[in-house]
């Protein structure tokens, strides 16, 4: 099993931190906003936060009322900065990789995970982990980059007319899932390709029950301020999902 923790490259980690601070990120725009659609009455409920980056979705969680949030990360970059900007007494930022949750002792009422489990090789152990993680009746609630996204394995992204115009998405290679080395910030970024079926069926098979699910695109708004957004209408950037726990 692969686990890269490309977030603990210097290079890396720097331009990803310069991505997320500019205002026209489309985590903070799009991904984010629609997360927080999903999210579940978190009253007195124990959070697990599945590469929690930078702490700043644990702190959330205690404002909308959770009573414990452990935040995971592989990368002890990413904690140093939670631990420095985000940390609480009700919050603990612990350093594990999500492709092995073994180790990780608790039951939680709610699991997020935001834009990680496409970093994790084997999402049906993953699943099985999170459901054992997982009170009965428990909710799993993650974003990750749209399967369209993660599908390409050559060539590029989006056809453009000559004056730059986007015409459409080159989707290729879709039914061929399994990993994908890209350059993003740096080469040789590893991801893993899923199809919408396979995320579906390996969700029922783990004991969950879809409840949602949501491909965001960028509102009015947004498109007036940013008109490049308009691309997401071609293909989104992000698929989300809420699955409940099954009661055995």
């Amino acid at each position: 099993m692969h686990d890269q923790n490309i977030y603990d490259n210097e290079v890396f980690f720097e331009g990803y931190r310069k991505l997320r601070e500019q205002p026209s990120a489309t985590n903070h725009l799009v991904e984010k906003p629609a997360l927080f659609s999903l999210c579940p009455n978190l009253s007195g409920k124990r959070v697990l936060d599945l590469g929690c980056g930078y702490g700043e979705n644990c702190r959330e969680f205690l404002h909308l009322g959770a009573s414990h949030v452990t935040g995971l990360d592989l990368s002890e970059k990413m904690l140093q900065i939670a631990k420095a900007e985000n940390n609480a007494e009700r919050i603990s930022f612990v350093r594990m990789s999500m492709s092995d949750l073994s180790a990780l002792d608790g039951t939680f009422d709610v699991v997020f995970s935001s834009l990680a489990v496409h970093y994790v090789e084997d999402f049906d152990q993953l699943l099985a982990q999170i459901h054992r993680l997982l009170a009965d009746g428990g909710i799993f609630l993650f974003s990750q980059e749209h399967p369209f996204t993660t599908a390409l394995r050559k060539g590029p992204r989006w056809s453009q007319n000559e004056d730059g115009t986007i015409n459409h998405y080159n989707l290729s290679d879709y039914g061929i899932p399994g990993i994908r080395t890209t350059t993003w910030i740096v080469d040789g970024v590893i991801k893993y390709h899923r199809t919408f079926s396979d995320i579906v069926n390996a969700l029922s098979t783990a004991g969950f029950q879809l409840e949602q699910m949501l491909e965001p695109l960028p509102g009015a708004d947004i498109l007036a301020q940013y008109p490049a957004y308009q691309k997401c209408y071609h293909k989104p950037d992000f698929l989300l999902v809420r699955a409940k726990k099954c009661c055995v």
